[in-house]
């Protein structure tokens, strides 16, 4: 009889166990479940980031050619020695270029340039 009850009493003991471990199955798949449903949603949210930065690139880079090429008219234009203009009619007597404006603008540009 006391090898029934100590069988009894470990069996008990081992129910006990099992109850306690699917408790935690349970549990551990509850959160499981929510761990996917939360990397699914920022799955999406990433997938919608990403959309967005690919059109914003593209917006960026045509962007910055227009502002490298502005730079290089402006340059080219500003640094134009008197000779090269030989071809075009002359210049009007009130038309000079504004160097202090001209460096201003290429300045800013290239302030715009770096921050692209």
């Amino acid at each position: 009889e006391d090898d029934v009850a100590k069988m009894t009493s470990k069996i008990d003991q081992a129910a006990a166990k099992s109850a306690t471990l699917k408790e935690e199955i349970a549990e551990l798949q509850g959160e499981l479940a929510a761990l996917a449903k939360e990397q699914a949603e920022l799955d999406k949210i990433r997938a919608e980031t990403h959309a967005d930065y690919v059109t914003a690139k593209a917006d960026l880079e045509l962007g910055l050619s227009g502002v490298r090429k502005a730079l290089q008219v402006l340059r080219d234009y500003y640094a134009a020695a008197p000779a090269a203009l030989v071809q075009q009619p002359a210049v009007p007597e009130k038309h000079s270029k504004a160097a202090g404006a001209g460096s201003s603008i290429i300045g800013i540009l290239e302030v715009c340039e770096s921050d692209f």
